[in-house]
């Protein structure tokens, strides 16, 4: 039995010590970011996830608005403190890929295919979860860390507004990426017969 794909696949983790030492070129991670949604599956293949991707200080700009989003939402200041900090974590990274789902494209599918309609949104998530996983593993196998986070839709009006996102475009997902400072944590599972069965 072939595991190679297996034990790439294991590298994947969520990893939150981030820093800018990536000494992959920027055209090479566009082209492992985009090749690995490329190839990523869709209902009826119809492609509905969309990327942009940040560096420099369109990826400072992101957490910055993230930062100045959760200031108005968190409790207190000491709160905040701890929030801030958390996304000190994230604007720390090389880059941020911005996952969206294009809203066109699930409407105009709901009208081509009527008999499944109630089912393009969903099978766009799902979309859009394969698609993560192939970027998140293709970066890992690189030895470039990300972890994903969802501060959809608090910061969707001036994220559209900062990086000129299309108004059918629906951010999903953010996912921050740079060098690995540390290690992440020893990952437990819970029990396989709690999980599968295997019916012969």
């Amino acid at each position: 039995m072939k595991t190679t794909y297996l034990d790439i696949l294991k590298q994947r983790r969520s990893i939150y010590n981030l820093g800018k030492n990536v000494t992959l070129p920027k055209s090479d991670i566009d082209q492992l970011i985009e090749s690995a949604i490329r190839e990523s599956p869709t209902a009826f293949n119809n492609q509905s996830t969309r990327a942009v991707i940040l560096y420099g200080e369109k990826h400072d700009q992101l957490w910055d608005i993230v930062a100045n989003r959760l200031k108005s939402e968190v409790p207190t200041e000491k709160v905040y403190a701890g929030t801030k900090h958390k996304i000190d974590t994230f604007k720390a990274g090389f880059g941020t890929i911005l996952y969206f789902t294009d809203q066109n494209v699930v409407a105009d599918f709901e009208k081509q295919a009527p008999l499944y309609a109630t089912n393009f949104p969903s099978w766009a998530e799902q979309a859009l979860g394969g698609a993560q996983q192939s970027v998140w593993t293709a970066l890992a196998e690189n030895e470039i860390g990300a972890n994903l986070q969802h501060y959809n839709p608090l910061i969707d009006g001036e994220a559209r507004i900062a990086f000129d996102i299309p108004a059918n475009w629906v951010l999903r997902a953010e996912m921050p990426f740079g060098s690995i400072e540390a290690p992440a944590a020893a990952k437990t599972y819970m029990k396989d017969d709690e999980r599968f069965r295997e019916l012969k």
